[in-house]
């Protein structure tokens, strides 16, 4: 049974329509992801999925008892708060020391237990935040542009933990996302939204698809190519040492 079934939704604010008759499914253990220009819809369709929104027409069904990791676009600290890495991740109440290990380690970030909050780099907070969305095992995990503000390396390296993470858990994956030259090759699946579903399958057939090309041009075959090529390489090398070169910078 899928995990997630989006059927022939639509969602509207006020008079604009954001999202048209859009129809998806998630299914157990596959990475998704969701790419469109500015206001194509991607945030609302992920809203839509949570049950933040209720959408105009259609409904979303999600399997019994599915449990859903989410990591934000971004999420703000107080620079000044004093807090670890460790007391962060207890916030949500119920969390041993067995969970954080667990969930930092699932990251790619077991030293960071103890490290200051507001002494992160960019990529390490990242890391962090997946780590808060893991601590649950959830059979769904969210991603809503979750390395805006990173470098593309500092990208390519979280979406690869984000294959490790499938792999080693079994866990679904949804992206969303605007950074095609990256994520489209860490996917098993890629929905090309703008307001509606304009084209879907292999990253390979949505990159040559027509739809795809008329939004986003031809441009991101090299940059493809050559993730393609890094991420081989790291698999081949090991890719924990590569994690850490990566979220250092």
């Amino acid at each position: 049974m899928s995990l997630v079934q989006v059927e022939d939704i639509s969602v509207r604010y006020g008079a604009r329509t954001a999202l048209s008759r859009v129809s998806l499914s998630i299914e157990p253990s596959e990475i998704v992801t969701i790419v469109g220009p500015n206001g194509s819809g991607k945030t609302s369709l992920l809203r839509a999925i949570i049950g933040a929104i209720k959408p105009f027409q259609g409904r979303v069904v999600q399997a019994s008892s599915l449990k859903i990791g989410y990591v934000p676009q971004k999420l703000h600290i107080d620079e000044t708060l004093p807090i670890t890495v460790s007391r962060f991740l207890k916030l949500t109440g119920g969390i041993i020391a067995a969970d954080i290990n667990y969930a930092l380690t699932q990251a790619g970030v077991p030293e960071l237990e103890k490290a200051q909050l507001s002494q992160l780099s960019g990529g390490q907070f990242q890391r962090v935040l997946l780590a808060r969305a893991l601590i649950a095992k959830p059979d769904l995990l969210l991603l809503d542009e979750a390395t805006q503000g990173l470098d593309q390396r500092g990208s390519a390296s979280f979406y690869q933990r984000i294959e490790t993470v499938r792999q080693d858990t079994g866990c679904a994956v949804l992206m969303i996302s605007h950074e095609l030259h990256v994520v489209m090759s860490a996917s098993d699946r890629v929905i090309c939204l703008n307001g509606h579903v304009c084209c879907e399958g292999t990253p390979a057939v949505v990159a040559s698809a027509p739809e795809y090309r008329e939004l986003f041009g031809t441009g991101t075959g090299g940059a493809l190519a050559l993730y393609r090529h890094e991420h081989d390489h790291s698999h081949q090398h090991g890719d924990h040492a590569h994690d850490h070169n990566e979220i250092a910078n």
